[in-house]
């Protein structure tokens, strides 16, 4: 629970420190652009692994492009609505790579580790609808 509250706490840092220097179009584009190219890397790394090691891989390569969409957008455009997009992005990876990871367990330790991840899910976004936006 900590890390998600670092992590709200990071994107309202994000807000603050970018309203003064919004981007370009053009700086706009060329972000957009390098996610998407670091997302193709980061997926294609994942084909060297195996079994669930390549879908856990795959959730932070798709989570990590995810968040930094959503950060692109807020440092384009800021708002609160994008700082709040941002804190979901960051739940919403975490979430689902904890899942995966949960998928090399099993029996009671792998419902303790879903049901830990979905609780953990659960404070992230009730703390996310606090937010102003």
């Amino acid at each position: 629970m900590k890390k998600h509250l670092l992590w709200i706490a990071l994107a309202g840092s994000v807000f603050a420190a970018t309203g003064a220097n919004a981007m370009t179009k053009d700086e706009y584009n060329v972000a957009k652009e390098k996610i998407s190219a670091d997302y193709k890397v980061a997926k294609a790394k994942c084909d060297t692994f195996k079994d669930n090691a390549k879908d856990v891989c795959e959730k932070e390569a798709k989570g990590t492009e995810n968040v930094a969409k959503a950060e692109l957008e807020q440092r384009y455009k800021p708002s609160n609505d994008h700082a709040k997009k941002v804190a979901e992005a960051k739940a919403e990876m975490a979430y689902e790579v904890a899942k995966e990871k949960c998928d090399d367990m099993n029996g009671n330790a792998k419902d303790a580790c879903e049901k830990d991840a979905k609780a953990q899910h659960e404070a992230a976004k009730a703390e996310i609808k606090r937010m102003k936006g």
